[in-house]
């Protein structure tokens, strides 16, 4: 394909998951295979597992770059009794005891041209040679386009013909979301809310010429180096070899700047008032660095009764740079009530004079509008 093939517009991670399971509900629409198109890392894969873990059911993923076309056509030997040639199918594709279930076929625009003739055949006609995939089996592709940057065979129309199509694309609220659940770096989420335009940063990859660059893949990974125990120097060459030198020096810049503009240890050790005034951050970088900070910090009641009485007390910062103090404090209090319901620490938040301050200002402000 060349070009921008996609004629259909972006979705996002999380609006593809739930298109494949509502798809997957459905007895009739379950029959047709569905595509993804998408860069690296953007997150396909994930949720396919996903869709299969939300329904409990088997989930075979075949990564078509590294099999033969006769790992899925079977093998073939000589039926005696028959007097004719047999395929025997593989192993590996679910059986007639295997009723439901989700089976991913991906990097499929990547694959040897032969073996995507194999694949054709279990997402056109749900068989290849005698065997045939049972009805209850949910069929999801997955690949990249040719302006995607990733090696890329056509599709020919006829193929393209037979499947729900999704051009999916990483929204950043979605992403941070996923993060969240994902217990990432405090320090990566409070980067990519700042610079949201660095979560996937694959055309100016591209133009450059470079060969690493930011993918959300890549933030998971660098978000497991800094929660590593290798030493910094190591952590930024691993960062750097990750998503390239200049990302990386942007990076470790706005990571100083965090780390000097606030200490969210000593903030919940500080007493509500002056001492805690004293300890808030004065730059956009700082600001949400302790936000994501204390989101992390949250596991408990009494920790999490203290980040509400510093999230009420954002008003106090005095910064020479206007700061979005009204939104990062709506912000933190809604993720905050999230991982309260998710961790059994509602209590901890209805009790709170801090988070009833809040949503009466909040009420009053809504009732004025």
């Amino acid at each position: 394909m060349h070009g921008n093939p996609m004629n259909i517009p972006p979705v996002s991670i999380a609006a593809a998951k739930a298109a494949l399971i509502e798809q997957y509900a459905d007895p009739t629409l379950r029959r047709r295979a569905s595509m993804l198109w998408g860069t690296r890392g953007v997150g396909k894969s994930s949720i396919v597992r996903q869709v299969a873990a939300h329904y409990r059911v088997p989930l075979i993923d075949l990564r078509l770059t590294t099999i033969e076309p006769v790992d899925i056509r079977g093998a073939i030997y000589a039926d005696e009794n028959l007097a004719k040639t047999v395929w025997f199918p593989p192993e590996f594709l679910p059986s007639r005891d295997q009723p439901e279930g989700v089976l991913f076929l991906d990097e499929l625009t990547a694959a040897d041209q032969r073996l995507q003739i194999s694949a054709y055949s279990l997402i056109l006609d749900r068989r290849v040679g005698n065997y045939h995939l049972p009805d209850g089996w949910q069929v999801v592709a997955a690949g990249n386009a040719s302006f995607h940057g990733a090696i890329s065979h056509d599709m020919g129309t006829a193929l393209a013909d037979r499947m729900f199509h999704f051009n999916v694309q990483t929204a950043i609220d979605a992403f941070l979301n996923h993060a969240i659940t994902q217990e990432f770096a405090p320090e990566v989420m409070a980067y990519l809310k700042i610079r949201p335009d660095k979560l996937d940063d694959t055309q100016a990859q591209l133009a450059g010429d470079h060969l690493i660059g930011a993918s959300p893949r890549g933030w998971e990974d660098i978000s497991n180096v800094l929660k590593s125990g290798l030493s910094d120097h190591a952590k930024r060459l691993f960062v750097q070899g990750r998503i390239g030198a200049a990302n990386a020096a942007e990076f470790f810049g706005v990571l100083r700047e965090i780390q000097a503009g606030t200490d969210v240890l000593k903030l919940l050790a500080a007493r509500p008032g002056p001492e805690t005034a004293a300890l808030l951050p004065k730059s956009l970088d700082a600001l949400y660095g302790m936000l994501y900070g204390l989101l992390a910090a949250s596991t408990d009641k009494q920790t999490m009764a203290r980040a509400l009485e510093i999230i009420e007390q954002l008003p106090d910062i005095r910064s020479a740079a206007p700061l979005p103090i009204r939104e990062a404090q709506t912000l933190a209090m809604e993720l905050l009530m999230q991982r309260g319901l998710e961790n059994g620490l509602e209590s901890a938040i209805l009790d709170s004079p801090a988070y009833a301050s809040y949503a009466g200002r909040r009420q009053l402000e809504a009732s004025d509008a």
